[in-house]
């Protein structure tokens, strides 16, 4: 239970996890139940001996038929009260005094000591006792529902071994830089982003992709940090700061995810701090308005029913319920190698009803292999070293394939004044040559004559122009993710449009289009044309997810209702403008983070529908004087406990 004000937070800046905390009085400002992380009986033995204290007395009052008296009836039961409320007390005494009287722990004490003022006293303890164990037994579960992240915090390694002058040293991660070399061993975890040297080695990248299987990296790959070296002592050359690895990042973005909330827990904040001070005036009219409408009017009576009132009005099932179902949504998501930068997009996920994708990297591995390479008045070795040294100063997957596929032509030769033309390719100078190389539109956006029959080449193609001359082709070709068609027909099953965006030509995007099946493709689209496509779906009353991975995607992810980035091969702009990260860049893991969303809003709605249902019929039967204070008491714990263990139950959801 904690104050409606408050929200869930995961501290996530030191390498080791502060872990969940909810930000209630009774867990921050050290009451009986928060004073300790731990949920141990011997954390709670106040708890245990003021309910043995309440188990004695009522054991002789019903079972031996042996009443205490009153003066000491109310010393026993005053102990068991202070023993299990003064945590709760003190702390209705700080927030009144600072005038926030409307909260559930001024509600609480009100309730208690209002029984005992009618001599109800072990009423007065069972209210304040059941009341702290319901709490006790929330702080547990919110404690099992932190470990999910909290074992992501725990990957990542305090130490790391460091060749620096052909000898290895154990130090901090921290203190490697950027170009050092780092060795792990089999069975350590990777501390820091780099490229293997060794030949080749094979990693456990579960932590990061919800991925169990072995993945093996080749001489050159890129290696990160959180994976597990599985067979072999490897060496890797960092290629990002600790501070800036992928991982760093990945926590960054869980520890931001857990403070942004959701529109319903939003609400129900709102919705709570009108509730409560509606139930303190409902429940003092429940008092006063009797007596001047009743001829026999009975305080005692009226009293008992207003505390009854009070305490079953405690909010107390909305407020922790329901952000401990959103955490374990975003818990349940990057166990799956999904990442969700906050609890509203989760929301947003179960509206979307238009998936938009880019091709490349997204659709498509990315992974891409020269094919063809077609001169025209020049030599194919010439065409490829001029492509090939200009493509070098791109990171585009196309500009790699053909480095990759002419490494040994004359490494010597340097692009000068190379300039990047977004949509279009890469314009520079070699050997005082003005060269060109991209798709048709840079081309025509120079007016160069071209054989107009390569227009109808399926495969995806770079041409090349030398001083304001074609100069011919390389055709390169890009492979369909495995999962990429049972994504988009399981989209389909959702009643979900599917529309495939890409600055490859129309040939191109109808030709993956047909593989794997999807509604509308828009191909030969520059930035700006994936903007308006998009703004084009939004204006017809779409709500829209955007998946991509390119820089060039980063305008349209920030566009959408939900901006998707893949995060193995997506650039770091796109992933940080994204509000949702895919860790293993498999598409099928967008259905996935639409089912964690529909899967979270409807635990989310569960507990607000039961807790809200029972707190109306007991009301009505406390104020009609049917339900006593035991039964507002086991039905607001009741009602709580169950509306935890219903979030609870997404940890264990498999997807």
């Amino acid at each position: 239970m904690t104050d409606a004000n408050n929200k869930t937070l995961l501290q996530v800046d030191e390498p080791k996890a502060e872990g969940l905390e909810t930000e209630g009085a009774l867990s921050i400002e050290q009451s009986s139940v928060g004073k300790t992380d731990e949920n141990s009986w011997k954390a709670h033995w106040d708890l245990l001996l003021s309910f043995l204290i309440l188990s004695i007395i009522l054991i002789l009052e019903y079972g031996f038929k042996i009443e205490l008296s009153r003066p000491f009836a109310l010393v026993v039961n005053g102990i068991a009260y202070l023993l299990a409320g003064r945590g709760v007390l003190a702390l209705a005494f700080r927030k009144s005094i600072r005038g926030d009287i409307f909260n559930e722990f001024v509600l609480m004490s009100v309730a208690t000591i209002g029984a005992f003022c009618i001599s109800e006293f072990e009423e007065g303890v069972a209210v304040m006792l059941f009341y702290q164990i319901g709490e006790w037994f929330q702080n547990a579960a919110v404690n099992r529902a932190k470990r999910s992240i909290k074992a992501l915090l725990d990957i990542r390694p305090d130490e790391v071994t460091v060749i620096r002058n052909n000898n290895t040293g154990v130090v901090n991660p921290s203190q490697v830089n950027i170009g050092e070399t780092i060795m792990i061993k089999p069975g350590e975890k990777v501390a820091l982003d780099g490229e293997l040297i060794s030949e080749n080695a094979s990693f456990n990248t579960a932590a990061l992709t919800g991925e169990s299987r072995p993945d093996t990296k080749y001489k050159g790959e890129r290696v990160l940090a959180g994976m597990i070296n599985l067979n072999t002592v490897s060496e890797v050359r960092v290629t990002a700061a600790f501070k800036d690895s992928k991982l760093s990042r990945i926590l960054e973005m869980v520890q931001d995810a857990t403070a942004r909330k959701s529109q319903t827990q939003l609400f129900i904040s709102r919705f709570a701090k009108v509730y409560t001070p509606i139930v303190f005036f409902l429940a003092l009219a429940l008092v006063v308005i009797p007596y001047f409408i009743l001829d026999s009017y009975h305080f005692y009576s009226w009293f008992y029913r207003a505390l009854v009132f009070l305490v079953i009005s405690c909010p107390c099932a909305l407020v922790v319920s329901i952000p401990l179902g959103y955490f374990g949504g975003i818990g349940l998501a990057s166990r799956n190698g999904i990442l969700f930068k906050g609890s509203n997009f989760l929301d947003v996920m179960t509206r979307v009803n238009t998936i938009v994708m880019d091709k490349t990297g997204t659709l498509t591995k990315g992974v891409f292999k020269v094919q063809q390479v077609v001169p025209e008045g020049i030599e194919a070795k010439e065409l490829l070293r001029l492509t090939s040294a200009l493509e070098r100063n791109s990171t585009h997957p196309v500009g790699k394939a053909i480095t990759d596929y002419a490494p040994n032509i004359e490494d010597n030769t340097k692009a000068t004044n190379v300039e990047e033309i977004a949509g279009h390719g890469l314009r520079g100078t070699i050997d005082n040559k003005e060269i060109l190389a991209g798709n048709l539109k840079l081309l025509k956006k120079y007016s160069i004559d071209y054989p107009k029959e390569i227009e109808q080449i399926v495969d995806t193609i770079v041409v090349v122009a030398v001083s304001n001359r074609y100069a011919g082709y390389i055709t390169i070709a890009d492979e369909i993710k495995e999962d990429a068609a049972s994504a988009i027909k399981a989209m389909h099953d959702l009643n979900i449009k599917t529309v495939m965006l890409s600055g490859d030509k129309q040939a191109v995007v109808d030709h993956v289009a047909r593989q794997i099946g999807l509604d509308e493709v828009y191909g030969d689209l520059l930035p700006e044309g994936k903007v308006e496509k998009v703004q084009w779906l939004k204006d017809q009353g779409r709500h829209i997810a955007f998946v991509g991975d390119g820089v060039n995607d980063a305008p349209v992810v920030a566009l959408a209702d939900a901006g998707i980035a893949m995060g193995g091969l997506g650039s770091d702009a796109t992933i940080e403008t994204a509000d949702i990260v895919i860790q293993n860049d498999q598409p099928s893991k967008i259905v996935s983070a639409i089912r964690v969303g529909k899967i979270t809003r409807n635990i989310v709605w569960q507990n607000i529908s039961l807790a809200m249902g029972v707190k109306i019929v007991v009301l009505i039967l406390g104020a009609g004087g049917i339900a006593n204070l035991w039964e507002a008491v086991i039905a607001d714990v009741g009602v709580a406990l169950l509306a935890i263990l219903n979030a609870v139950r997404i940890q264990r959801i498999k997807l």
